[in-house]
């Protein structure tokens, strides 16, 4: 789309601007009605558009909807469709917008509501949404040819067949096959084995000349006569799915209108399902599930053998080929039919680097809406992109930026102190007992998946470059394993989450063929031993170097290789990085975050700036995230943590009291303590991060300790130290789990961290003061997660998924919206125990947005700096569009500075240090958009003592 293309004061305007979003997961327990009732309280915060969780029909108990089974219903568990135009219309009716979170690379395939993947179940590659999903139809393991593997079965296949446990049954015309909570389809074909096991009898019950007879032996012919569930000819594709239709349509009618035949049938059944303890009874069974176009698999399988591309290594969601035409039109059209009547009118999508072609999606996406509206303004789109330090988005993108996370950790590094590094590294190192060298974890992480999780992932990948091989004289030499050893390496050391080579153009970007090179020059490496050559190769195919012999069926070979290479580096990198090497290097954990680099121990005040200049320039429509459905623990967590990058001392000297007074607490398994030292200093930093301040009594403790348990349960597993998902050690996770709770209940270990919990406490409030301010007041959209309208302290999902309680937000807002004397208020709320602060900072905030949303959306962003002695700890720039300027003021490093918990305001705290304004005059005055308070430019600039006299952040506004 070229119009988005055309710069001129930034990106060409979408249909919509945001002025801010909040984020709601929808679910059972939180649906459109319950949506809807909170609409006129994020109206009164300020929010523009609401921005939920996807909508479309997805697994019942699903909490966040990117299982979606149907993309063409309203999700019924929500409300349905009556209950969602009621949302709508309150939304439309405060000319709200309704930014909605889609999902085009993958869908939920663990429940049979989704109706395209039964009928691939019961089709196979004839089915006519064969073409919709992605799978290997013809991989190395012989036995699945053209079956799907479905690796559900809690134990080998032959024991849970001969256990009973798969149960044919039968229905209005169509056999199924049960397995607990999985109801399987059954090859239309198959049905011939079936019901020939009671024609006989049948036959001694009726004449040769009975109509019911005549009808079942017709039945069977057709049966014989389908196509085969191998054919992919569309004209027999589509003779296979009629006739099949038809045949059970007559094998209802029969059995419902004869009792013998209905008898004979339900004897098959009762014959075919076997009796435990007989193995040869179940032999028909399993000649049965030969017949059928999936592979019945024992779950630990799926690892190496699985053959339909997975949303990572989710079993249950299922890739499908948006890239396709018909796919596309298929997923969008009640999409495009919200577009057209208003209901929706942005978009976030989900886990683009997992599409084929992103930039061909956006710009085709972008064409279907503009093809069902009367605007010829492009569509407000955002992408969950995870850019790498340095990494621009791709050019040529239809979209309008990212989700936020570049934001969400530029600013939360700003708070960390960085030249605490060396001895931080020291501390962790002292108490893990080893240094770790972070790159080379990632590295190694990576290697892991490939060689655990997503083993059949990297085979599908060997195999495809194996053939492109074949057609090289040169290369056809390299043996199967060999490529899949050597891409596992290029893999491992990629930089990136993914290039974006669109292979049919046979171009490769400048950027792209530089990350390539130095990606495959790094293998190459790592592993002197291994010969050249294969490098070489690697390196040439994904740079789309044909050899001269190739034909045109080799060159496509290699094009779709390359476009398969490019979507299999993401899922490595975000299940080696943030799932796994996240949980175990625990050095400063407010690092380890989406998109974050926890070598990097915290960011430039210069480096902040320049992100937010560029995003004014490039993508000033972007999102501005600090809390998410994904991030590892809340915004408040980590402006927590941040502040014991401040107290290095009292931290190491905590850690060695907390050592000793637990070391007893500790399980002995296999002669080694358990949890091991390294989780254990996770476990530490999780608490100082999450524990309320106030006392808890028995019951709220009890809450407490079930929630800790069930992160560190998930921090363990991801990790895959000591257990895994995979591969569970119910030893270790119970050594955990009671360690947890032996340490939170004893008064001794909560007596040790009082002193420093209350002092991260302290100064957290106010990190997450600041972080708020400067979110609302950047370049781009601000996003504000559900529940963090307050202060919030939850840790990763599900935590972060609990009820929100907004009657007391409503009742807070409209309480402070009653004041008349916001000086005092504020003054008030500037305890660090006072959970009112937050939400007054984003009402006055997002309201002083609302009466100026050019100043936001087209602001100039200055850079601000302190005197001398305050420079390190504070954060401000100027936005300046149309006569208008506002200054954003957040303090940082509060504990270094002030040492002590006293109130971040006054000249207590900051005596006669300024903030510069260039280009202004002594006597210039300044409003302070929060309190309502007047400033008076001095000589040199803004006192911070006046700055912060009543609050400890400000959004200062020149007046005239």
């Amino acid at each position: 789309m070229t119009a988005i293309l055309e710069k001129n004061d930034g990106h060409a305007r979408p249909n919509r601007v945001p002025r801010a979003t909040y984020r709601l997961q929808l679910n059972r327990d939180f649906t459109f009605a319950q949506a809807r009732a909170i609409i006129s309280y994020l109206d009164a915060l300020g929010i523009s558009d609401m921005y939920t969780s996807p909508l479309f029909r997805a697994r019942p108990e699903s909490t966040h909807g990117y299982d979606i089974a149907n993309h063409n219903e309203i999700n019924p568990v929500l409300g349905g469709a009556a209950e969602f135009g009621l949302l709508s219309g309150e939304l439309q009716a405060r000319t709200m917008g309704l930014l909605l979170d889609i999902v085009p690379n993958h869908m939920g395939i663990g429940e049979s509501s989704n109706e395209w993947w039964m009928d691939v179940l019961e089709n196979g590659p004839a089915s006519i949404y064969a073409p919709f999903f992605d799978i290997d139809w013809q991989p190395v393991t012989r036995e699945l040819e053209y079956k799907v593997l479905l690796p559900i079965l809690g134990q080998q296949y032959g024991r849970v067949l001969e256990n009973g446990e798969l149960k044919l049954s039968y229905g209005g015309g169509i056999f199924q096959i049960n397995y607990y909570a999985h109801c399987l389809p059954v090859n239309p074909r198959s049905y011939q084995l079936l019901l020939q096991q009671g024609l006989e009898d049948l036959k001694s019950q009726l004449s040769e000349s009975h109509d019911d007879l005549l009808e079942y032996e017709s039945i069977l012919t057709g049966l014989s006569n389908l196509p085969s569930r191998t054919e992919t000819d569309p004209r027999r594709v589509a003779e296979r799915n009629r006739e099949k239709e038809i045949v059970k349509r007559r094998l209802d009618a029969l059995a419902s209108g004869s009792d013998p035949v209905r008898a004979v049938i339900d004897t098959s059944v009762r014959t075919i399902n076997g009796t435990p303890g007989e193995p040869h009874s179940f032999d028909l069974l399993d000649q049965l599930m030969d017949w059928q176009a999936y592979r019945l698999a024992y779950w630990r399988v799926a690892a190496e053998e699985i053959n339909y591309r997975r949303f990572f290594d989710v079993n249950d969601l299922a890739a499908i080929r948006m890239e396709r035409e018909e796919v596309f039109e298929a997923t969008h059209r009640l999409l495009l039919h919200l577009f057209a009547e208003g209901h929706v009118t942005g978009i976030r999508l989900d886990h683009t680097d997992g599409l084929y072609d992103p930039a061909g999606y956006f710009a085709r996406l972008q064409a279907a809406y503009a093809s069902v509206v009367a605007d010829d303004s492009p569509l407000y789109v955002l992408t969950e992109k995870i850019l790498a330090r340095g990494e621009p988005i791709p050019e040529g993108w239809a979209i309008y930026g990212t989700t936020g996370y570049d934001f969400l950790n530029a600013a939360n590094s700003v708070f960390v102190d960085s030249s605490a590094e060396r001895r931080f590294n020291e501390i962790y190192s002292d108490f893990i007992g080893q240094r770790v060298d972070f790159e080379e974890l990632t590295y190694d992480t990576r290697r892991q998946i490939m060689r655990v999780s997503m083993a059949s992932e990297l085979m599908v990948l060997a195999t495809a470059l194996n053939r492109v091989a074949e057609h090289n004289r040169y290369y056809r030499d390299f043996t199967l394993n060999s490529l899949r050893e050597a891409l596992r390496e290029v893999i491992a050391c990629f930089p990136v989450y993914r290039t974006y080579i669109v292979a049919d153009t046979d171009s490769v970007g400048e950027r792209d063929q530089l990350v390539i090179e130095q990606t495959v020059a790094r293998a190459r490496r790592r592993n002197p031993a291994a010969e050249p050559t294969i490098y070489e190769f690697i390196r040439d195919v994904l740079l789309l170097r044909y050899p001269d012999t190739n034909d045109d069926e080799a060159r496509d070979q290699q094009r779709q290789f390359v476009m398969r290479f490019q979507q299999m580096t993401g899922p490595v990198m975000a299940k080696g990085l943030e799932d796994t090497a996240f949980y175990i290097y625990n050095r400063l954990l407010s690092l380890n975050e989406v998109g974050g680099e926890p070598r990097h121990f915290g960011g430039s005040l210069a480096a902040f700036h320049r992100q937010n200049q560029e995003r004014g320039r490039d993508w000033p429509f972007a999102m501005l995230a600090s809390s998410t459905h994904d991030t590892k623990r809340s915004e408040d967590v980590r402006a927590r943590i941040n502040v014991l990058s401040e107290l290095p001392e009292q931290w190491r000297t905590l850690l060695g009291r907390l050592a000793r007074l637990n070391q007893r607490k500790k399980a002995e398994i296999e002669g080694q303590r358990a949890p091991d030292r390294n989780d254990e200093y996770l476990l530490y930093q999780t608490i100082l991060g999450s524990l309320p301040v106030e006392p808890l009594d028995s019951a709220a403790m009890d809450v407490y300790v079930g929630r800790v348990q069930a992160y560190m349960t998930k921090a363990i597993h991801e990790a895959k130290v000591h257990t895994s998902w995979l591969n569970p050690n119910s030893d270790y996770d119970n050594a955990v789990t009671q360690f947890v709770a032996a340490v939170l209940r004893d008064p001794r270990f909560l007596a040790q961290i009082s002193e420093l919990q209350q002092t991260v406490a302290h100064f957290g409030v106010y990190n997450a003061l600041a972080q708020t301010l400067l979110k609302l007041t950047a370049p781009g959209v601000p996003d504000i997660y559900q529940g963090t309208d307050m202060f919030d302290f939850s840790l990763v999902d599900p935590d972060n998924r609990r009820p929100v309680d907004y009657e007391l937000r409503r009742y807070l807002l409209d309480e402070m919206n009653m004041s008349i004397d916001l000086v005092t208020l504020a003054r008030q709320i500037s305890h660090p125990h006072d959970n009112r602060s937050k939400l007054f900072l984003i009402w006055r905030v997002l309201n002083y947005r609302r009466d100026h949303p050019a100043l936001f959306e087209q602001g100039d962003y200055i850079p601000l700096n302190a005197s001398n002695n305050a420079n390190d700890h504070v954060i401000a720039f100027a936005r300046s569009y149309g006569g208008t300027t506002i200054i954003s003021v957040a303090p940082r490093l509060l504990a270094k500075k002030l040492g002590e918990r006293i109130l971040p305001l006054g000249e207590a705290a900051w005596g006669e240090e300024l903030i510069h304004t260039p280009g202004t005059e002594s006597g210039q005055q300044w409003r302070n958009g929060l309190t309502g308070e007047t400033l008076a430019l001095t000589e040199g600039g803004l006192r911070l003592a006046d700055v912060f006299a009543n609050f400890p952040v400000a959004l200062l506004e020149m007046t005239r």
